[in-house]
């Protein structure tokens, strides 16, 4: 949220008029330069943060009554602490380069702020109040203006999904340069679904297909008649679909070959959602060459005995530069024999969401946003054992 959208909010604008130091960033309202007192009775400044929630510009009612604090714990003029508001304190990064070290907590008259101005009017009032105490010209209201510069983000609004959670620093741990996703049928396109809300930089699409009515029935979201009508490739679908929230998503219509191989050259990870073993074997071989990570996803769905039902597993296998020695014996790159079920397309849409999803969330552990104690590199879940088991560990739990 720029200075401009934010000063169009009548609770922020009132902190702007008041003559606070107010910067919004991140999806934080930030107010900066509030005097407090230190254990040694010496007047310094801090500042205090909350978290807002927005929807395409407009602020929403807030989320809780609590706020962060950069500063050292404020006290009375005594040097006393003010607990009455303490909730927590242990240093917490809110976002790279910005760290907070004490959260409060604090009603009026134990009923929710009505307002963000009256929120953060509030606790500005209970810390500076005592440093005016020591020192009366003491104010937060110091009317500089501070310039909120729009962070280069690659979404198109606000990931206040992540500002709310005070998780945007562990988020960013995911915002790699460059990925692919090759393979844009079902698991493909709701692995896309997945990384399209995090901050990878560039998100490449390789696929040859044409997005038909087949498809719609085991991909994310409700593709109109008139979508299908229109033939687009798939990557051109998925593109237009999900340009409406973020940027820099690049489609490629050719099929990968031994004459373009080399455009996956650069990237930071790939996502291989390939049914063809000579085309999985091509993309792998010259993934391991070039030391590019990556995790190969795969389907094998077929009738159960008596043709009443279907049984079968889906499998995440991941190789990075570290290990590999363990992807030729758990993925299968022969040529699919004619009359396998699978090249039927026995496909169905909530296996091809699992499958995606057990990828991203390993792929979210190889970049450290989740803990991975065990770090498996390969997983398979069955459907009718309902298990989920894993194999090919490094990490030290494994040990």
């Amino acid at each position: 949220m720029s200075p401009k959208q934010a000063a169009l909010n009548p609770d922020i604008k009132r902190l702007f008029d008041d003559g606070y130091e107010v910067e919004v960033k991140n999806g934080y309202l930030i107010i900066h330069s509030v005097p407090y007192v230190d254990l040694n009775r010496q007047v310094r400044t801090g500042i205090v943060v909350t978290d807002i929630s927005e929807n395409a510009g407009e602020l929403l009612p807030q989320a809780n009554h609590q706020v962060w604090f950069a500063g050292e714990y404020p006290c009375y003029s005594s040097g006393a602490p003010i607990e009455a508001i303490r909730n927590v304190s242990t240093a917490q990064q809110l976002w790279d380069g910005f760290e907070v070290q004490h959260r409060f907590s604090c009603k009026i008259n134990g009923e929710i702020y009505p307002d963000y101005y009256s929120k953060m009017k509030n606790y500005i009032n209970v810390i500076s109040n005592e440093a005016k105490v020591i020192d009366p010209t003491a104010t937060a209201c110091t009317h500089s203006v501070i310039s909120s510069i729009e962070e280069d983000s690659v979404f198109r609004y606000h990931d206040s999904a992540s500002s709310r959670a005070d998780i945007i620093a562990i988020s960013a741990k995911l915002a790699m340069d460059k990925v692919a996703i090759i393979g844009l049928g079902g698991t493909g396109s709701y692995l896309l679904d997945l990384i399209a809300k995090t901050p990878i930089k560039e998100i490449h699409l390789f696929d040859g297909d044409i997005f038909l009515q087949h498809n719609a029935f085991r991909a994310p979201g409700a593709a109109s008649i008139e979508d299908l009508a229109k033939k687009l490739p798939k990557v051109e679908y998925y593109q237009r679909i999900y340009d409406s929230m973020r940027k820099d998503i690049v489609p490629h219509t050719d099929d990968l070959t031994e004459e373009n191989i080399s455009e996956l050259a650069g990237f930071s990870f790939v996502f291989l959602c390939v049914d063809k073993g000579p085309v999985r074997k091509l993309i792998s071989d010259y993934l391991h060459n070039n030391q590019i990570p990556f995790i190969d996803v795969g389907m094998d769905l077929m009738m159960g005995p008596g043709a009443q039902d279907l049984i079968g597993t889906c499998r995440v296998t991941m190789s990075t530069p570290s290990k590999s020695d363990h992807f030729k014996k758990h993925v299968p790159m022969a040529e699919d024999l004619e009359d396998n079920l699978y090249r039927k397309n026995i496909q169905v849409a909530d296996m091809n969401a699992l499958n995606a999803a057990l990828a991203v969330i390993k792929w979210k552990k190889f970049c450290g946003f989740y803990q991975d104690l065990y770090q498996v590199h390969h997983t398979t879940y069955s459907i009718n054992s309902q298990s989920l088991t894993r194999d090919e560990m490094v990490g030290t739990q494994a040990e």
